[in-house]
């Protein structure tokens, strides 16, 4: 639908975005390690419903899964999933979006809180998928977009009225609110889950994510910090 470029929304509570661009600096380089030395391994690092069901949020770590590669504890890849990805295009799509919008919400929360904050909506959007597709144990869960998806979320909540600059049909430059770019974004994410399919992509975790950022900002944002741009007179 759209590729998002920048925003004009600058810092106003933070030197710089520091957890934002290390989260970013974490993923690419575990992108190149799996590729590069861990190879075929790296699955391990996945999230499996059928095998997180099985082991269990608490339960004794259960070792000769299918894709028990590194040894990872089923529960530990609710973290370790959201660091992987399927190739560079993958990569590149959610560290994009991360970048244009991690930085305002980190702003809006300090570094500590938006780090947490990050890999809360991690962690939900994967047990979302966990609890829709609790038979899946053919097809690993990886990539940010489930995080990355509760961030557009609370960029949504925090900065409607920002203008974002998007490549329309990823070729064509566009200026236009957030509002209408986000909330589009996000209402085709959920008309996905309904329609019947068999693809790659794992809409219900996007959803979760979606969920756990809309949620989250509401408490996790400074007191100081206002909703939907509340005293914001322009929307430059």
């Amino acid at each position: 639908m759209f590729v998002p470029i920048s925003d004009k929304n600058p810092l106003t509570s933070i030197p710089y975005q520091f957890v934002t661009v290390a989260l970013i600096a974490v993923n690419v380089a575990v992108y190149f390690l799996a590729e590069q030395i861990v190879g075929s391994q790296a699955v391990g690092m996945a999230l499996v419903p059928n095998e997180l069901l099985t082991e269990g949020l608490w339960g004794p770590v259960v070792h000769g899964e299918p894709f028990d590669g590194l040894g990872v504890p089923e529960r530990g890849t609710l973290i370790t999933y959201m660091f992987m990805h399927a190739d560079i295009f993958h990569l590149a799509g959610n560290m994009l979006f991360l970048w244009v919008f991690g930085d305002n919400i980190e702003d809006a929360m300090g570094h500590t809180r938006f780090l947490i904050f990050y890999l809360l909506c991690g962690v939900l959007a994967g047990l979302m998928h966990v609890y829709m597709s609790p038979e899946s144990a053919s097809v690993p869960l990886i990539g940010a977009s489930g995080a990355v998806a509760g961030c557009v979320a609370a960029y949504l909540m925090l900065h409607p009225k920002v203008q974002l600059w998007v490549l329309v049909m990823r070729v064509i430059p566009f200026q236009i609110a957030a509002f209408w770019a986000l909330g589009a974004w996000i209402l085709m994410q959920f008309a996905m889950v309904l329609i019947p399919q068999g693809g790659p992509v794992a809409w219900w975790a996007h959803v979760g994510g979606l969920l756990a950022g809309v949620v989250l900002i509401i408490v996790m944002k400074r007191n100081d910090v206002p909703l939907f741009d509340r005293g914001l007179e322009t929307s430059a």
